[in-house]
């Protein structure tokens, strides 16, 4: 009866009746006749029944005092290896060949630092954003069950196992190593060795105790938590198909403020999410695009958390932003960390994947808000990424404000010529990262449309943007972005891309500034050549030194890296390039009028 609920709640009843609600009109009636135009959908972030009692058996244990089962492998954290046979010599570092983040050649340089010793105690906010990571992860369900399949994506065919099919490999003698071997970095090439080969269920014997693969997976991952070991907390964590707690919530935050998202690498193996997925099916997708890269599959499904982090607390961070491409994020962040670090590619990864999810954090946001990093020595053993800590053999300080890179004044000689080479890719560096981040001027894509508008259509790198775009959609339509957007992202290196916007911004004068001229179907990476080979032409670099400074696509480096503004600027270099293929007139001194507003 009425009596016995809340007064409240009858009275909101009592409104709906009436059939207005806070000025909202409301039909009421039985379920049945409103399924038929309803959107059905899923609460995939509320935990079911089967999860809540699976929660309540976990407290229950452990309020009848339930005992921890017997540690298998042994607990110490040596890094020294021990001597390998020559047979499974192998299985040395198959851990890190497994890994699929590229660095930028140009970003690679000659380093010696590794990750290594067990960190010391943490700030406590590493702790709390550990739970994304760590405490906040779950398997799911059957798939880390299952043997890895054979077959990866592309760009990891070659890192197979870390092993080829002709080797002998002994595995009764590794089992017999990893029941002596305190070194972690062996551990782990061991159990991903025989992981990979026959799966997390095959059962062994280890200290003694009849147990499965999987069980020593679980322990190992255990124990690089309690030491720290972040590259191994993440390459345990994918190897179990764990996934973070929040990802479907964290994904669908982003999509819901019109940000698509993509993962896996460009060009290789991109998979794009365009609506929300449930927290094992968005999952699935993440490991399915990494393939055998289980390390940067949990990388990507922490990142995830950290944009919707961002997201929700700082919006501007994403302005003219529609699609988040993770994988070429991830990419970035490590290039950042080859440059700033003067350590190699694989370095680098190693760097990156052994960050805290505190510095994660940190170098992600760095990123995201453009910053630029300085490098300064200093006394301790740590380097520094904004507030957080890395700890490291080599002493390096990153700053983050590029005004202090613009106004601050060397010490040393030393620090002056480390000054000048880090401004010499600092435009460079801007575009790859404003490209990967899919980052436009304000006001783009309308600018596009009214180009568009003016000519038959426009093509980039041979795929076409019809004017018939201009009488379907409007020029401040999300639709119309969308398709401007996945024409551009087809160009897999950022930097191009991003010269691909400049050129597109260009054309805007003609429509600006009134020009009487006829365009028919304008070729966007044409006309970024031609403004090329004009600066290579005013440079005057001899034939045989263009080759040596061509970058990505043909495009020489020395351009990539000008400021867009000025005489020997790229804007400059594309407005003459314009003049040319679409014959405008110009002053007697060579001069274009122009309006780059």
């Amino acid at each position: 009866s009425s009596q016995n609920l809340p007064t409240a709640l009858v009275a909101t009843i009592k409104k709906l009746q009436s059939g207005y609600i806070a000025g909202t009109r409301v039909h009421m009636g039985k379920l049945r006749d409103f399924l038929t135009t309803s959107c059905v959908t899923k609460l995939s972030f509320l935990p079911d029944d089967s999860t809540q009692e699976m929660q309540l058996n976990k407290i229950m244990k452990g309020l009848a005092g339930h005992t921890s089962r017997p540690k298998l492998l042994s607990f110490g954290n040596k890094m020294k290896r021990r001597h390998i046979s020559r047979k499974n010599l192998s299985v040395h570092g198959s851990v890190r060949r497994s890994r699929s983040i590229q660095v930028d050649p140009e970003n690679i340089q000659d380093g010696s630092t590794s990750p290594g010793d067990p960190s010391s105690p943490q700030d406590e906010r590493e702790d709390h954003l550990l739970h994304h990571l760590k405490g906040g992860l779950h398997p799911m369900p059957q798939e880390c069950d299952r043997a890895p399949s054979p077959v990866g994506s592309p760009i990891l065919t070659r890192h197979k196992f870390g092993f080829t099919h002709e080797e002998s490999v002994d595995q009764q003698e590794l089992i017999e190593q990893l029941n002596h071997t305190e070194v972690l970095h062996e551990q782990a090439d061991i159990i991903h060795y025989l992981v990979m080969k026959n799966g997390p269920n095959w059962k062994t014997e280890v200290g003694g105790k009849d147990c499965t693969l999987k069980e020593l997976l679980v322990e190992l991952y255990e124990k690089a938590g309690h030491w720290k070991q972040w590259w191994l907390v993440r390459h345990t964590a994918g190897m179990l198909k764990k996934r973070v707690e929040e990802l479907a919530l964290s994904a669908t935050d982003l999509l819901v403020r019109q940000k698509q998202l993509s993962v896996g690498l460009p060009s290789v193996n991109e998979k794009v999410i365009t609506a929300p997925l449930p927290p094992d099916e968005l999952a699935a997708i993440i490991f399915e695009v990494y393939g055998e890269d289980l390390s940067t599959a949990s990388l990507t499904q922490e990142l995830l958390i950290y944009l919707a982090m961002f997201i929700r607390t700082e919006p501007k961070l994403f302005k003219e932003m529609l699609r988040l491409r993770v994988g070429l994020i991830i990419q970035v962040m490590a290039s950042e960390l080859a440059r700033t670090l003067k350590c190699s590619g694989d370095e680098a990864s190693d760097h990156l994947l052994n960050l805290s999810p505190f510095e994660m954090k940190t170098l992600l946001h760095h990123i995201l808000s453009g910053k630029e990093f300085v490098i300064k020595a200093g006394d301790s053993k740590f380097f520094s990424i904004g507030e957080s800590i890395v700890r490291e053999d080599t002493v390096r300080k990153l700053t983050s404000d590029m005004l202090d890179l613009a106004l601050s004044q060397p010490e040393t000689e030393e620090e002056d010529i480390a000054m000048e080479t880090d401004r010499q890719g600092q435009w460079l560096r801007r575009r790859r990262l404003d490209g990967a981040l899919n980052r436009v001027p304000e006001g783009f894509y309308p600018r596009v449309w009214k180009v568009l508008s003016m000519c038959s259509g426009l093509s980039i790198e041979g795929k076409f943007l019809p004017n018939s775009l201009t009488r379907e959609m409007t020029p401040g339509e999300f639709k119309f972005a969308l398709r401007v957007e996945t024409v551009l992202n087809t160009i897999p290196q950022p930097e191009y891309r991003q010269l691909m916007v400049e050129a597109l911004i260009v054309l805007t004068m003609v429509s600006e500034n009134e020009w009487s001229v006829k365009m028919d179907e304008i070729h966007v990476d044409k006309l970024v050549h031609e403004a090329n080979a004009l600066f290579i032409k005013d440079q005057d670099i001899p034939k045989e030194s263009v080759k040596q400074c061509e970058g990505p696509t043909g495009i020489c480096l020395h351009f990539y890296d000008s400021a867009p503004s000025g005489r020997f600027g790229t804007m400059s270099y594309l407005c003459r390039a314009l003049a040319n293929i679409l014959h405008i007139p110009a002053d007697h001194e060579g001069n274009v009028e122009c309006n780059l507003s």
